[in-house]
């Protein structure tokens, strides 16, 4: 679809959902096929609108988004990778939340060494409720992550500002991710749109690379690693789960990926990069 066709399509949507202002799309901003995400999930969308009123997060303020999560869950079938798939859930468990997550992966660099290999230094990034998108239209769901990565990142909020919805759609922020010691993932699902949905400090428990065909990054990287993490932490930094929370989800990767080297890169950088987290706590 060229471009001017998509604002033709991103016009009918805002008319048909009372969408809010989005941020403006910006061509040569876009990764690779980028814009061919932009418009898969436009056509998509207007597809769903066509055959009844469309997704239930992606419309107005009054839309299910803006209230708690309250689809059924338990219709939401977590993505796994086609090769070496992620362990599932473990049993007694049940899904309690699905969020779009927009930010950056976080890297430190030895510069006397150029062709040493990027250091992971934990991440940060907002979280947006996706719960009932992902219950009710998984195909729609799939396409967020992509789609979120072709808008700037200075439209996410990384303060505590709770009123940005996630650009274009109407989701609201759910939650934050970062890191307490560049080596100890934390998610915070409290907030005043939601409630005390929990939170918790995790580790990795496994993973497996991205699909192939995996969405790249603005600069072309590689979608990071699907991951499967659980609640605990690190001995040295640990904080007790609330809301039950056990075990998340990273899936549906989008950029993300440093370079293979040093070469050419500060002591310290960030690579944008947007996914999918899925929660599961105890029932």
């Amino acid at each position: 679809m060229k471009f001017s066709a998509l604002t033709t399509v991103l016009a009918a949507a805002v008319a048909v959902n009372a969408a809010p202002t989005w941020p403006k799309i910006s061509p040569a901003a876009l990764s690779s096929g980028g814009l061919e995400h932009v418009s898969a999930y436009f056509n998509l969308l207007a597809d769903k609108i066509s055959q009844g009123g469309g997704p239930a997060g992606l419309g107005g303020p009054n839309s299910p988004a803006a209230a708690a999560p309250s689809c059924d869950l338990s219709r939401a079938v977590l993505p796994q990778a086609p090769v070496n798939p992620l362990e599932p859930p473990s049993p007694g468990l049940v899904l309690k939340h699905v969020a779009v997550g927009r930010g950056t992966q976080n890297y430190t660099c030895d510069t006397s060494n150029p062709g040493a290999a990027p250091v992971a230094n934990g991440a940060m990034a907002t979280l947006f409720n996706a719960s009932c998108v992902a219950a009710s239209y998984p195909d729609v769901a799939g396409k967020l992550a992509a789609l979120s990565l072709q808008f700037p990142l200075s439209a996410f909020p990384t303060s505590d500002d709770e009123t940005v919805r996630m650009g274009p759609s109407n989701l609201l922020v759910s939650g934050k991710h970062f890191f307490l010691d560049g080596k100890t993932p934390y998610f915070n699902l409290d907030t005043k749109n939601f409630g005390q949905v929990g939170h918790a400090t995790f580790s990795k428990k496994s993973g497996t690379d991205a699909p192939s065909n995996a969405p790249t990054g603005l600069q072309g990287e590689k979608a990071v690693a699907w991951l499967k993490l659980v609640a605990g932490g690190s001995d040295a930094v640990k904080i007790a789960a609330t809301g039950g929370l056990q075990e998340v989800y990273r899936v549906e990767t989008a950029g993300g990926s440093p370079p293979a080297t040093c070469q050419g890169m500060a002591p310290t950088f960030e690579v944008e990069y947007a996914t999918q987290y899925w929660f599961y706590a105890k029932p």
